[in-house]
């Protein structure tokens, strides 16, 4: 399933490839021990989980030495597809979830990510600045962005002025609504033509 990759992102390393395609076993592994992705959807892994995580690559180009912030990762999403497609960023791994961090931990660990660090921590308790936020249908945008505006740095680094980044599904009205002016809603649809895209959006609110 790495094709499914290279044909949105032609220009991998060699060794970008090898750590993308190094996931599917290490997930299938870890799955079996702790439930971090759906039994029903681990066969899905590259489609609707990596791919997915990738969406914010299309919409931002993260500057060598940005610092991102991964709030409730999970097993890893969308934060290690991240780390690899950007090696010389760094990039923090948060959830509340001990057993999840650990997936996480073994999974960065086993490919090579030293750019990677998963934390098992609340958002609340997170005290680090970080140019962006990213998160993966963790939270209503508002409660999201009242947790973590105490964690976005003041000095730019990128073209894109810091902010948080989502990955979200459906009806988004309600949650962007306090935020019209100024966030930007993006469907992936629009860079990936698989059906699964349809309905589900790259979310960017500068802070």
């Amino acid at each position: 399933m790495i094709q499914l990759l290279t044909k949105y992102f032609p220009h991998l390393t060699e060794r970008q490839q090898q750590q993308f395609a190094a996931l599917d076993a290490l997930y299938h592994e870890w799955n079996e021990k702790i439930n971090v992705i759906s039994r029903r959807d681990i066969d899905n892994l590259y489609l609707h989980h990596v791919l997915h995580s990738l969406a914010i690559a299309r919409f931002a180009n993260f500057a060598p030495g940005t610092r991102i912030l991964d709030f409730g990762t999970g097993g890893g999403f969308p934060g290690i597809p991240l780390a690899i497609m950007f090696p010389e960023c760094q990039f923090k791994l948060i959830d509340g979830t001990g057993k999840k961090i650990r997936v996480a931990q073994e999974v960065s660990q086993a490919i090579g990510l030293s750019n990677c660090q998963p934390c098992h921590l609340r958002g609340e308790e997170e005290k680090g600045l970080f140019h962006f936020v990213v998160s993966r249908a963790v939270m209503p945008l508002p409660q999201l962005v009242k947790i973590v505006r105490k964690n976005i740095s003041r000095e730019q680094l990128n073209a894109l002025p810091n902010g948080v980044l989502c990955l979200k599904g459906g009806d988004l009205t309600e949650e962007t609504r306090p935020y019209r002016r100024t966030v930007q809603s993006c469907e992936l649809s629009q860079w990936f033509k698989e059906e699964w895209f349809q309905e589900k959006f790259c979310i960017y609110l500068p802070l």
